[in-house]
């Protein structure tokens, strides 16, 4: 029901846009939250947006770095990643939360529909 891509390999410095898609139903009533999942960690907050794209959040470690949008229309999110980092490494998952439309939670818990994950490689 939602599917991400745009991941790939850069250089450090680098950006990526990744996009996450929904298909067979719509998601602009639930926020959109982004999270990246490094081998051997938990899966964690990077970014959300509220359903109507006016209020967005960030992770301390990617404020300023990656910009969080949303075009309902398109029923698509996107995650720009700007200066990017090698310890940005990981798979990046696109979920929407249902029951907090106004911003999403922070935690992976707190989302109930999950893309299948996108991987974003950071050379140094």
């Amino acid at each position: 029901q939602l599917v991400a891509s745009g991941g790939g390999l850069v250089q450090a410095g680098g950006s990526l846009r990744l996009s996450c898609a929904a298909s067979g139903r719509t998601f602009s009533s639930n926020a959109i939250g982004w999270f990246a999942q490094a081998p051997g960690k938990e899966r964690e907050f990077v970014a959300s947006i509220s359903w109507n794209g006016e209020t967005t959040a960030y992770a301390a470690s990617v404020k300023g770095r990656f910009t969080i949008s949303r075009d309902n229309a398109k029923n698509t999110a996107w995650l720009q990643m700007n200066s990017l980092k090698p310890e940005d490494t990981a798979v990046y998952y696109c979920a929407a939360d249902p029951y907090k439309p106004d911003l999403g939670g922070y935690s992976f818990l707190d989302y109930t529909f999950w893309g299948q994950g996108t991987q974003v490689t950071v050379s140094s």
